[in-house]
């Protein structure tokens, strides 16, 4: 896998344009002067998170004693339920977090919208795969990282400018990307268990 194929991917996974209704909603208690503030705030914790588990993720693995297959064949499945509810939201269910008066702080903006556990099995999986390539998992992670805290920070007026259904089209089209790497991850888990 490429880095940019693994950017592309940890993009998907951390899903900013589906986050952005609820970047906005947790939001609108707080002062709007301190919402870029906030946002890069979740945005650093839920890097340095990713980060962790990109380095520590392979010594949790061998404390478990799980192998690269069943880690590629579960993290498709994931990335594939995630996929369908990007595709299909209303019947699967929105993700929807309690409303809050105070200023939110790690939960649920940096873990689980950005880190989330789809997020945390992606990098861990890219490492399996390959640690020797570690810089190059790590500048695609910076490179997904960084696009998508530059849309939530825009978050407020990309929200206005798209309206719902603009967002929900472009989750679904995003979704509908996952689902096709999902499929390729479980796929490739299944030919290396039969190879083996």
């Amino acid at each position: 896998m490429s880095i940019l194929s693994a950017a592309i991917l940890l993009f998907l996974v951390m899903d900013p344009m589906g986050n952005i209704p609820i970047f906005v909603s947790t939001l609108k208690n707080t002062p709007t002067a301190r919402h870029r503030r906030i946002i890069r705030r979740e945005l650093l914790i839920a890097l340095f998170v990713l980060v962790l588990f990109m380095f520590a993720g392979q010594y949790i693995m061998q404390l478990l004693q799980i192998s690269e297959i069943p880690l590629s064949i579960s993290g498709g499945i994931i990335l594939f339920i995630i996929a369908i509810r990007m595709i299909f939201p209303n019947r699967m269910g929105d993700k929807q977090y309690p409303e809050s008066e105070a200023e939110p702080l790690i939960v649920p903006l940096a873990i689980p919208l950005i880190a989330g556990p789809s997020a945390m099995a992606s990098v861990m999986l890219l490492m399996s795969q390959d640690a020797s390539r570690w810089m190059d998992w790590l500048i695609a992670l910076i490179l997904a990282w960084t696009l998508s805290g530059i849309i939530l920070l825009i978050s407020a007026p990309l929200s206005k400018l798209l309206g719902a259904r603009g967002l929900i089209a472009l989750e679904r089209l995003m979704g509908m990307i996952l689902t096709t790497v999902a499929v390729q991850m479980i796929l490739t888990g299944i030919h290396k268990f039969l190879q083996g």
